[in-house]
């Protein structure tokens, strides 16, 4: 009796065993299938997730952005986070920014006016994952440009005839966020991942025939490479198609760009009113090929920068401010230009009231650390035909007023001192300078027989 017992417990002990052990073998089956199980709702699976590699201080916000313009798949969030969604991904607008567009009937105002009322409802403001997926081709610019209606534009701005024909095409494209490159640098922040993290990075406004201003920077305040303390500088120039008008350039851009290595060029065409799609199209670019950088140096093709004064600054810095740098000449109180005959004439029924405060576009810097951010949110901005004050506009919005610095004359300095090596010495950008007048100013300032 007590043998027969023993035998069923043995049977029985044996088949639980066996039971469980099948159990293991198809779980880890199922789990091999679906690598995302207990992530991602039932459904064919996805592919691997390439999470890229941002500096510690870049936003969560930079890595959504990353994924998107990279055409990663992004897994879908768990079940039931709608509000975990908007507590990680929140589109963040600042009480400043919303107290300037108050009370406003212009047509840009409008729009903004409209953007914040879908984000505050949530339509806009909930940007988690499933969110973003759902919404990339309207606001994270993905092949996605809506054209205006001509019917659309005169409806909404009862002058609209009289606008000059370039701003006419500014207004038809307002919506038009995702230029194709034409030439790319991929490779440009490569050595990041090798230690060889980017310190400031040169990033030059130009336009296809400026060859010889962009070669005057090359060989003065523009040269790559290693500098005092081990900070690694690097150049980019940025370029859109030429005007009809002008020769054809590409085959002479494509050897520049691959003797050089430091042409960026995307498909639209150069204009004084695509200046704010060059600057969004270059945050993409940026957050993209160079998201460790440390800072970033925006300006124009015919400045000239004193590179070692720069660096000290930059390197000058509190870890609170350098995080959260947006440095320059600033313009403050600035108004539209009304006279039509002005090349930065903003029509009344266009935008009303003033500008924010915000550094001339002449040259310059910002933290490394707010290229995701500052792309993120920029989607929500509407562009503006002038790009320093849209430039400003993206950072009021974003909390972060310009710090102005004595060391950037966007404006330029007294005439008599202006070919003066010494006037230049604790100067950090002037602005404006022929190729001739840096050449020889840069000599003149690291001449061994300069006494000031």
């Amino acid at each position: 009796m007590r043998q027969s017992k023993f035998f069923v417990a043995v049977v029985l002990t044996s088949s639980l065993i066996l039971i469980f052990f099948y159990s293991s073998l198809n779980l880890q089956e199922t789990n091999r299938q679906r690598p995302f199980a207990e992530v991602v709702d039932s459904g064919p699976p996805r592919g691997p997730i390439n999470v890229p590699v941002l500096s510690q201080n870049a936003s969560v916000a930079a890595s959504l952005v990353y994924q998107d313009i990279t055409n990663t798949p992004t897994p879908k969030p768990m079940a039931n986070t709608k509000q975990r969604q908007s507590e990680i991904f929140p589109v963040l607008i600042s009480s400043s920014f919303r107290q300037a567009i108050l009370h406003s009937n212009g047509y840009w105002k409008r729009r903004q006016h409209r953007l914040l009322e879908q984000i505050d409802s949530g339509v806009l403001g909930t940007m988690g994952v499933t969110t973003v997926e759902n919404k990339n081709k309207e606001m994270l610019g993905r092949s996605y440009c809506s054209m205006a209606s001509e019917e659309e534009l005169r409806i909404n701005i009862q002058d609209f005839g009289s606008y000059p024909a370039l701003y006419q095409d500014f207004l038809r494209g307002m919506e038009c966020r995702d230029p194709p490159i034409l030439i790319d640098q991929p490779d440009k922040c490569a050595p990041e991942d090798h230690g060889g993290r980017t310190f400031l990075l040169f990033a030059i406004k130009s336009v296809p025939k400026n060859f010889e201003r962009r070669q005057v920077v090359r060989q003065t305040w523009g040269q790559e490479g290693l500098h005092e303390g081990g900070m690694r500088v690097r150049t980019v120039f940025l370029l859109g198609r030429p005007p009809p008008v002008d020769p054809d350039l590409a085959a002479l851009l494509t050897f520049e760009a691959q003797h050089f290595g430091d042409i960026l060029q995307w498909d639209f065409q150069e204009s004084l009113y695509n200046l704010s799609l060059k600057e969004n199209a270059f945050l993409v670019w940026a957050v993209r090929r160079c998201p460790r950088v440390s800072f970033i140096f925006k300006g124009d093709d015919d400045v000239f920068a004193n590179t070692p004064a720069m660096l000290a600054y930059l390197l000058s810095l509190p870890r609170v401010k350098a995080d959260k740098l947006y440095a320059g000449h600033v313009v403050t109180n600035a108004s539209p230009f009304r006279d039509a005959k002005s090349k930065y004439y903003v029509p009344q029924t266009f935008y009303e009231g003033g500008y924010p405060a915000y550094a001339g576009g002449g040259g310059f810097v910002f933290s490394g650390s707010l290229l995701g951010p500052l792309l993120r949110l920029s989607q929500f901005i509407p562009f503006f035909p002038i790009d320093d004050v849209y430039t400003g506009m993206c950072f009021q919005a974003l909390g972060i007023a310009p710090e102005a610095h004595k060391g950037f004359q966007t404006f330029d300095i007294r005439e008599q001192d202006r070919g003066n090596a010494c006037a230049h010495r604790n100067l950090i950008v002037v602005h404006q300078r022929s190729p001739q007048q840096t050449l020889q100013l840069w000599k003149d300032m690291h001449s061994p027989l300069l006494t000031c």
